[in-house]
């Protein structure tokens, strides 16, 4: 594939996914695409939302996939970032990083980087990518851990080094849970020297694989000890020169808003999907969120439909932009903050308890309900269907800080899960019938390993 890059002394100056002030009357349009380019995985990730292993049925050709990359700029799009899976597993993923950068549009890849090797990294920078990712979950053993593969950090400091070598501007991206949440400052320390100039930091969120692995999944109550770290993280990367990123799961308020978000308003304005932001999947579906999949945020495919047709009228990438305070639920719904927050990030609450609208990661949350003398933790009372993008469910109790006191006065109240937006399109949702969620559940299951899907638990 690579023999079939032209040669060329210089590409179009690119987009990017700056989101300018809509019009009277002019609808969102997508200015970031974050493209599964594949399913197929050369890691075995315990968080890994769309339990990527091997390549996805259908997924869309060379062909189809330049295609889309012309209707993704005619869109709009500025920018695009390919993910996996591994994208670099297809070899044709250099032909479309061409396209994309032809077309006028940034190009970007996000990757565990296993077996991102000096000559792919070559291949991707002949071919025009401006940025790469890499994930690093912590330090070592976290990581390797977490990442279900030997040597997997020590290959990503690799790739870090690789795609330095021929001039690929390096970052880094971080996923926080019980095992790194203390480990951020001592990861910073290490970054720097490998020379990383960006870092996200998201929150593993409760759907796919991390469905099956709560132990990895941070407690609410722990943002306040979290928020210490991030500072302490902040203070050494400013020094180390190292810009901080939040994903949209991080933040919403707290004392440290204002610093995390500096790059990006100041302040965390809402849920970008399906308003600015546009997920892809390898096989062609659509879809509003990137993180999420499934049914509920899925507008349909490309091939049946185009992109322009799904972006503008399916009710599940429209949902976002038609949102109301109704739509809340819990205290995101009595939140000083809810009107702009609107409980902030969709993928970290919808696969958690059921639908969007109560969010306990918040560290304006955290910090309010400690001054009561209150915590929150979550308690899981259904198992995932063993699919890509499913998710199990889990209760909210909010309870004492005071462990006498929680003990002999048990839990304050108690959040049940929801019904999910394809039972409740809008509003806060009923609770759901937990007993009948686990009975699907375990029929998906029983499905997918060859039993009867229509025989009862």
């Amino acid at each position: 594939m690579r023999r079939r890059l032209p040669v060329v002394t210089s590409l179009p100056r690119s987009g990017s996914r700056k989101v300018l002030p809509l019009a009277p009357g002019e609808l969102h349009r997508p200015r970031l695409a974050v493209w599964e380019f594949t399913l197929a995985c050369d890691q075995r990730c315990l968080h890994c939302g769309p339990r990527s292993t091997v390549r996805r049925p259908g997924e869309l050709s060379t062909e189809e996939a330049l295609a889309l990359v012309g209707e993704l700029a005619a869109a709009g799009v500025g920018e695009v970032v390919l993910i996996g899976g591994e994208a670099y597993l297809r070899d044709d993923f250099i032909l479309v990083i061409r396209a994309i950068r032809e077309a006028g549009m940034a190009c970007g890849i996000t990757t565990g980087g296993y077996n991102l090797t000096p000559a792919r990294a070559e291949a991707m920078a002949e071919a025009g990518v401006q940025s790469v990712s890499v994930s690093i979950d912590g330090l070592e053993r976290s990581h390797d851990h977490v990442r279900g593969r030997p040597n997997s950090w020590r290959r990503a400091f690799q790739a870090l080094a690789n795609v330095r070598a021929v001039g690929i501007r390096a970052a880094t991206n971080t996923q926080v849970n019980q095992l790194t949440r203390t480990e951020l400052v001592a990861l910073a320390e290490l970054l720097a020297p490998a020379g990383v100039k960006a870092w996200q930091i998201q929150i593993t969120v409760a759907h796919g694989n991390a469905a099956d692995h709560p132990e990895l999944l941070l407690q609410p109550y722990m943002m306040e000890a979290l928020y210490g770290e991030l500072e302490r993280t902040l203070d050494r990367c400013d020094a180390l020169g190292i810009a901080v990123w939040p994903a949209n799961s991080v933040g919403y308020f707290g004392p440290l808003e204002h610093r995390l978000r500096a790059r990006s308003g100041g302040h965390w304005g809402g849920c970008s999907a399906g308003t600015s932001v546009v997920g892809i999947e390898s096989d062609g579906a659509i879809k509003s969120c990137p993180t999420l999949g499934g049914p509920s945020n899925t507008g349909g495919h490309w091939r049946e439909h185009g992109l322009e047709a799904i972006w503008s009228r399916a009710p599940e990438i429209r949902y976002n932009g038609g949102r109301t305070l109704d739509d809340l639920w819990g205290y995101c719904r009595e939140c000083y903050y809810a009107e702009t927050c609107m409980a902030g990030c969709t993928a970290a609450t919808e696969p958690l308890l059921g639908r969007p609208g109560n969010n306990p990661y918040c560290f304006h949350r955290a910090e309010e309900l400690g001054r009561q003398g209150l915590r929150e933790r979550i308690e899981q009372v259904a198992p995932s269907g063993g699919q890509g993008f499913d998710n199990g469910l889990f209760r909210l109790i909010r309870e004492w800080i005071d462990p006498a006191r929680r003990e002999s006065e048990g839990p304050v109240s108690i959040d049940e899960p929801r019904v999910s937006r394809l039972v409740e399109p809008s509003g806060p949702g009923r609770p759901v019938d937990v007993a009948a969620f686990t009975a699907e559940q375990d029929r998906t299951r029983r499905a997918a390993a060859g039993g009867d899907a229509e025989q009862g638990p």
